[in-house]
């Protein structure tokens, strides 16, 4: 009887000790918080030197080297770029907060750091993260903001690299590396060189569209 109303107390004192987390539907900043403090081991994505997980939902447009061409299943596309050169040598966050933006913060979670700005451009929002060496971009509607940044939280939370792989491809060459050699942690309010300029989606979408990626080197969730 005695060690019944033991084992009882113990699962009451678990029971009592968590606590469920739901992500927010209206606030990404909160989801953000909640998603990039946890560690994951999820990966559906592999490639050379490094890999991630992509969502339920989320399908591969296109991919070239370190970078890729996502799309979610409200048809909201996410370009994505890998900063294995930044990774291997370490470089520094830089990141200054916009005041000017519609929303922007410096974000660090379990020794990993990097950055979120939101700007509103012609009625939609420009979105950029950045999360442990890969940024994300997307122009999307507002009402796709929360699902958007959710999406964008799960697959930069998930980047894991490989030194071994990455010493082999990158090294001490670093000037002979065929990158394009930017830094990631200029947003294009600052830098309308880095990776895309606002203008440059449409162009790239049609572009990219015309091209889809041979499937054999991945594997990753369909759209439902």
């Amino acid at each position: 009887m005695k060690r019944r109303i033991v084992l009882l107390s113990i699962m009451l004192m678990l029971v009592s000790g968590c606590s469920v987390q739901t992500l927010s539907t209206t606030s990404f900043e909160d989801n953000i918080s909640m998603i990039l403090s946890k560690d994951t081991n999820l990966a559906n994505v592999h490639f050379d030197g490094y890999q991630y997980y992509v969502p339920s939902g989320m399908r591969f447009v296109n991919k070239d080297d370190y970078n890729a061409l996502l799309q979610d299943k409200y048809a909201n596309r996410y370009y994505l770029y890998v900063d294995a050169v930044g990774y291997f040598h370490d470089t520094k966050n830089t990141y200054k907060v916009n005041k000017q933006a519609y929303y922007s913060k410096k974000l660090n979670y379990n020794k990993k750091n990097g950055y979120i700005e939101i700007n509103e451009v012609d009625n939609e929002y420009f979105i950029e993260m950045v999360f442990n060496y890969c940024k994300i971009e997307a122009l999307i509607p507002k009402k796709y903001l929360v699902s958007v940044v959710n999406n964008m939280s799960y697959i930069l939370r998930s980047i894991e690299y490989h030194d071994k792989i990455l010493e082999s491809l990158i090294g001490e060459n670093v000037l002979n590396y065929k990158e394009e050699a930017f830094n990631i942690f200029e947003s294009k309010s600052n830098d309308d060189e880095s990776v895309l300029k606002y203008e440059d989606y449409q162009e790239a979408d049609i572009k990219n569209g015309e091209n889809i990626t041979d499937e054999d080197n991945f594997e990753v969730n369909e759209i439902e």
